[in-house]
């Protein structure tokens, strides 16, 4: 992440609870099929650690890189947790700490939305990567997102959101940009693909719905847009209506993530 964007989400433990659902197999699964065990990768923005954890199964060795000491401490306790060994590294992804060609594999997951200047992170990606090798990014596309049934307060989430991911720096379509990133980035082999997230069991929606209802009164987010003015009674509306959403018995939720695999 560069200085000039902030990590919109933040690391508390409702942030943390959601990103610990996600694996190398249900979050990077376009990836799998293209990793053996001589590789070396890089994962950007390792977060949480599970799914970098999960690649290390895949790879001869995996370098976990994060933007700060607090974010990589989560990696490195979650591999500590599960007893895999990674490379630490803290750094900028506009400023890579690696030689040209070091990396075969280089992936990012839920990164760029975060991030300005996505081509030059991208180039930088690029540059770190092997001839021959790969960049593997997974963006959401939060326009796109859809709900039934409608919901007034919902969509009020969705535009707060997005300002404010802009307001920090980020582009919250950044999977509708992967492609031109990646071509302004000197790619010319690229692969697209989208995968989705549908909300629609009692147990998925109180999983999803459940986290929005806390994570817009109690988060970096909840902070960043009372900065921008948004009143607690606004907060806690929106709030609301995610609970009131989760509670619906024919409530359903989608949301899409485009992909790229990059061949250098």
């Amino acid at each position: 992440m560069h200085s000039s964007s902030r990590y919109t989400h933040g690391y508390n433990e409702n942030v943390l609870t959601n990103h610990r659902g996600r694996t190398a197999e249900n979050s990077a699964n376009q990836l799998l099929p293209y990793l053996n065990s001589e590789q070396q990768l890089l994962d950007i923005g390792s977060g949480a650690g599970t799914i970098t954890c999960g690649l290390a199964k895949y790879v001869n060795r995996v370098t976990a890189l994060e933007v700060n000491e607090q974010a990589i401490d989560l990696t490195r306790k979650e591999a500590d947790r599960q007893s895999v060994s990674l490379d630490y590294v803290v750094g900028d992804i506009h400023s890579l700490p690696f030689d040209d060609n070091t990396f075969d594999v280089v992936h990012a997951h839920q990164v760029l939305q975060h991030i300005d200047n996505q081509a030059t992170a991208m180039k930088e990606m690029r540059r770190v990567t092997k001839p021959g090798g790969i960049v593997a990014c997974r963006e959401s596309i939060y326009s796109a997102f859809t709900w039934y049934p409608p919901n007034h307060g919902l969509d009020k989430w969705k535009a707060l959101y997005m300002d404010v991911v802009r307001s920090n720096g980020g582009e919250p379509d950044a999977g509708a940009r992967l492609l031109e990133w990646a071509q302004q980035a000197g790619f010319t082999d690229n692969q697209c693909g989208v995968y989705t997230w549908c909300f629609a069991t009692p147990q998925e929606r109180d999983h999803w719905g459940g986290m929005w209802e806390k994570r817009i009164v109690m988060s970096d987010i909840a902070d960043s847009a009372r900065s921008r003015g948004v009143s607690e009674e606004e907060l806690r509306s929106i709030s609301a209506a995610w609970a009131e959403w989760k509670d619906t018995p024919c409530g359903w939720y989608m949301v899409p993530h485009a992909h790229i695999i990059a061949q250098k």
